[in-house]
């Protein structure tokens, strides 16, 4: 092997010490500068240049010629002299002029790291997102609505993407943060060196968004072991709110997440809220209430005043909070046996327009009007008729969880244009046991399509979004437009057919009301107001898990006349001891008169003051926790 020369080696040395950024350079250039001043001046010192300075001030000379190449041309003296001035001020020139140029691509590629978002977050008790869809629009609002009350919230996103991009979007669809500060980081949430940017060891709450990609499950899988298997992470346990979309996937999650992850399962979640609400029109209202902060929400509160009373009588002990049932041993119980007693360390999960509202009424008289209590019987359940239009990858949970609901007899058919869609409902079948499914390939925008499938007899219409195939907006125009045919084929038979609507956008929730649908299901918002509730909250997790599990208690709009008189004014009191009668919560009440009144929230009042009296008419529905 041929032996380096000591030009390579130098070389070599020289581009490694480039190689060290810009602190590197400028150690070079003083180094240089130093050795040419020493030089120079040892040099005037031996030649008797000038003898009249000491050698200190010999030095100072040509460090002031070096960095200032216009003091040569007042220099006077002997011509030796001004020669070493001139070597002096030439080299100067250089160093100077290199040390301009190092310290400019310095700061600009300071500024570009700045830009990109690299440099770590010093923020404390703050909210942390990992990863970026379009659900973290949703989150940021209902994050900044929860952190009103708090003078110095901070959110901070950590994504793929350019910083100043995420920021001018998050400008653009949230422009009035209020007490909320948001800042924005890009790196990628599944490294670790990356997760140290923005600071989870101090972070109240993370959130980590599903991707849009092949596979996101795995990266939102990778991401919780980055966090969870850090070697410096912090030793107290994390608050982690994931959202897993495949059903199989949820157990590795748990598996590296154990206690400190809490699962939003993204596939069942809709599958059940479309399940539910396609035979409750009215229903998604009551969801999108109870999960927007804007409105109220659900929360947890030890109250010792009712210690020794029973769960029947607390329901009556609140004059603006719906109880719901209790948290003991930090397991939520919804709707207990009425006579279940209060004991110390229970806790009341209410819905109440916020934490300090939860408060006793005092009230020893509570009016109930007892001549206007009618407790009717349950109706039996008729076997039941369900149109499904539309495909995704969502469709096969909804007809497994719709089978959960309906009565034995009960028959589906599935109309969609989507290749994939037959061979799904093939295979989800022979799991069904209260209903049999059908399908039929055809385009659902299509009115000829709608025509020959006898709209007006099937007692629920359930319209799912194409997500698999079209972008948000082109899926929802799809939507849009078969929602119009089938209002005029129901205008045109004289009958009225509940229709759910899928949606992905919110902003197309008010071209959706222009058709008249029943019932809005935007699928990524109420995912994102979930995990938003989530995260402020772990204990919330089990209490909506608990509500849309069909064998847990739910949520029923039920007829007004099973519970109470119409046409007669009275309070809620009075409805809320009927339904503890039935072994059921009353929480609110929906009007029939504004059903279509987007200003009045489509008729849904939840947790209304129990005192104010109410008159009910025929097809008023009473809003009620209970067992399926």
């Amino acid at each position: 092997m041929k032996k380096a020369s000591f030009a390579e080696r130098f070389r070599y040395w020289f581009d490694n010490i480039m190689a060290r950024g810009p602190a590197a350079m400028i150690g070079l250039l003083a180094l240089l500068t130093t050795v040419i001043i020493l030089l120079a001046s040892g040099i005037m010192v031996a030649a008797g240049l000038v003898p009249e300075l000491t050698f200190d001030r010999i030095i100072w000379m040509n460090l002031m010629h070096a960095l200032d190449s216009g003091t040569i041309g007042g220099t006077k003296g002997s011509w030796p002299f001004l020669l070493v001035m001139l070597v002096v001020t030439l080299g100067g020139i250089f160093v100077t002029s290199t040390l301009i140029g190092v310290l400019t691509t310095g700061i600009r590629a300071k500024l570009d790291d700045l830009r990109i978002g690299r440099s770590r977050v010093i923020e404390r008790d703050h909210t942390v997102i990992l990863g970026w869809s379009e659900q973290v629009f949703t989150i940021v609002s209902e994050l900044v609505e929860a952190n009103a009350n708090r003078k110095r919230a901070c959110i901070v996103i950590l994504a793929n993407k350019d910083k100043v991009e995420m920021e001018d979007a998050l400008r653009d669809r949230i422009p009035d943060t209020r007490t909320t500060r948001l800042v924005c980081r890009s790196g990628s949430p599944m490294e670790m060196q990356d997760l140290e940017i923005p600071s989870l060891q101090t972070a109240r709450a993370i959130i980590v968004l599903s991707p849009d990609s092949d596979d996101p499950d795995a990266e939102v899988i990778k991401t919780l072991l980055a966090i969870t298997n850090n070697p410096r992470r912090r030793s107290e346990p994390y608050h982690i709110v994931a959202e897993i979309r495949d059903p199989k996937n949820v157990e590795a999650a748990r598996l590296v997440g154990r206690d400190e992850v809490e699962i939003v399962l993204v596939s069942q979640l809709i599958a059940r809220i479309i399940a539910q609400t396609c035979r409750q029109s009215g229903l998604s209202v009551v969801y999108n209430e109870l999960l927007d902060f804007a409105g109220d929400e659900i929360y947890f509160q030890e109250e010792p005043g009712l210690v020794g009373r029973t769960f029947g009588q607390a329901l009556l002990a609140y004059e603006d909070s719906a109880v719901m049932g209790l948290c003991r041993n930090g397991t939520p119980w919804l709707n207990p046996p009425m006579d279940t007693p209060i004991i110390p360390g229970d806790q009341v999960i209410a819905i109440s327009e916020d934490d300090d509202t939860i408060r006793l009424s005092g009230l020893r008289e509570v009016g109930i009007a007892e001549e206007h209590i009618l407790c009717g019987d349950r109706q039996p359940q008729l076997a039941e008729h369900t149109l499904i239009l539309g495909w995704n990858w969502r469709a096969p949970e909804v007809i497994r969880e719709l089978d959960n609901y309906v009565a034995p007899g009960s028959e589906v058919l599935v109309v969609a244009d989507d290749p994939a869609a037959e061979a799904a409902v093939a295979q989800c079948c022979p799991e069904l046991k209260n209903q049999k499914v059908s399908f039929r390939f055809g385009d659902t925008t299509e009115r000829r399509t709608l025509d020959q499938l006898n709209v007006p007899g099937f007692d629920h219409i359930v319209l799912l979004c194409y997500s698999d195939l079209l972008d948000a907006q082109r899926a929802d125009a799809r939507t849009i437009v078969t929602l119009l045919h089938l209002r005029d084929i129901a205008r045109q038979a004289g009958r009225a057919v509940p229709i759910v609507s899928e949606m992905r956008d919110m902003r197309n929730r008010a071209l959706a009301e222009v058709a008249e649908a029943d019932d809005y299901i935007v699928s990524d918002r109420l995912v994102s107001l979930m995990m938003a509730q989530v995260a402020e909250n772990k204990a919330l997790n089990a209490v909506l898990s608990d509500i849309f599990d069909p064998e847990g208690c739910e949520i029923y709009l039920k007829p007004v006349a099973r519970y109470v008189r119409p046409g007669v004014p009275l309070s809620f009191y009075t409805v809320v001891e009927a339904a503890r009668r039935l072994r059921e919560v009353a929480l609110g009440y929906r009007l029939t008169a504004q059903a279509h009144n987007a200003a009045r929230s489509y008729g849904v009042v939840i947790n209304p003051d129990k005192s104010q009296q109410v008159t009910f008419a025929e097809g008023d529905k009473i809003i009620v926790l209970a067992e399926s």
